[in-house]
């Protein structure tokens, strides 16, 4: 598709500094633009590349002031990044996929709405409802009366076991599964162990997004839960009846242990494990590789480190770190010496 400076800046309420007829079919990042593609500049650091990139259209914001000539056409608008989110919302609702495959395994009693996108190899059991205008990409399995709000988009390959309901909004990627068997053994005498039926289910409320190949497992009991909002990296491992709280944000390969109780606006770097039956407040702010043994109760701590301290003791903690090798070497002379004057002097005493 391909789209005038103009029709964009109308579009994002925008104005054009340049040729408004100037056309682009594509985007690139600014350092590496050329003819026909459209950029945008939202970061300082890379404003040298607007006076070389070889892009057609470029956003940037109303309060840009440009310091040398500029080859391409401009289209200011107040927030050139939230502007590019926009335009490539836009993008992808126009080329959306529409229709039916005859090599989808449908149930007689699945239902779903207008306008949806059903791939090959995609297999709607008993029960299952769909809303208008969700896509399921190839190898998506829905199983027993699951549910899955409007506009949602499904990746290839993801997996829903039975009863659970994923609402509006919200894109899962690819290779994840959701309703999987919580994790639940109980030890018997003999030092086995015995499963603990998994009979609960996984609630997704609206607009979350779920990466690629994370696992949320079913409640045992009632629901694990996962609120409206929520962004969710790659690799993320959510265990039974686990509670993650609404516009909460976790980078990838965290792992959440069973019946945890994650806040709101909370927001988790990368390789953080949570032990389990913890309680975390809203708008917590947790380091990457942070080990979490314990409640935080405080809304609005920022914490860091294993164990989990608060952020400033962490980083008192790491100059020490770094003054251990210094302060060895200086007992391991003092030893030297105390074991010199002993000699010198074996019976200090008398």
């Amino acid at each position: 598709m391909e789209f005038t400076a103009e029709k964009i800046a109308a579009f994002l309420g925008g104005r054009v500094e340049g040729d408004l007829m100037t056309v682009v079919n594509t985007v690139s990042k600014i350092e590496e633009g050329f003819a026909g593609s459209l950029s945008f500049l939202a970061n300082p650091k890379y404003t040298s590349y607007i006076y070389t990139t070889q892009a057609s259209v470029v956003l940037v914001n109303e309060d840009f002031v440009a310091e040398h000539p500029i080859s391409a056409t401009l289209v200011r608008v107040p927030d050139a990044y939230k502007a590019i989110a926009q335009l490539l919302e836009f993008y992808n609702q126009s080329i959306a996929k529409t229709g039916i495959s005859d090599k989808a395994a449908i149930h007689e009693q699945a239902l779903f709405g207008e306008n949806c996108f059903i791939a090959e190899f995609v297999s709607l059991s008993q029960g299952v409802s769909i809303g208008a205008n969700v896509s399921l990409y190839p190898g998506v399995v829905l199983g027993d009366n699951v549910t899955v709000g409007n506009n949602t988009i499904i990746y290839a390959n993801v997996t829903v076991y039975k009863d659970c309901k994923i609402g509006a909004d919200c894109i899962i990627h690819a290779g994840t599964v959701i309703g999987s068997d919580g994790f639940g053994f109980a030890p018997q005498e003999n030092s086995a162990f015995k499963k603990i039926p998994q009979a609960g289910n996984v609630v997704i409320e609206d607009n979350v997004e779920i990466g690629a190949n994370c696992t949320i497992d079913r409640a045992t009991i009632g629901s694990t839960t996962i609120r409206s909002g929520v962004k969710l990296d790659n690799l993320i491992q959510i265990a039974h009846n686990v509670e993650i709280g609404e516009n909460t944000v976790i980078a990838a390969q965290t792992g959440i242990s069973g019946s945890t109780k994650i806040g709101k606006n909370n927001m988790v770097g990368g390789q953080v494990g949570f032990a389990g039956h913890l309680k975390i407040a809203d708008n917590v702010k947790i380091g990457a590789q942070s080990g979490i043994h314990k409640d935080i109760d405080q809304k609005g701590a920022v914490m860091q480190g294993t164990p989990v301290t608060g952020m400033r003791d962490f980083y008192r903690s790491s100059l020490m770190f770094a003054k251990l090798p210094d302060i060895q070497k200086q007992i391991n002379e003092l030893q030297k010496k105390l074991n010199t004057l002993l000699t010198q002097n074996p019976n200090p005493n008398d």
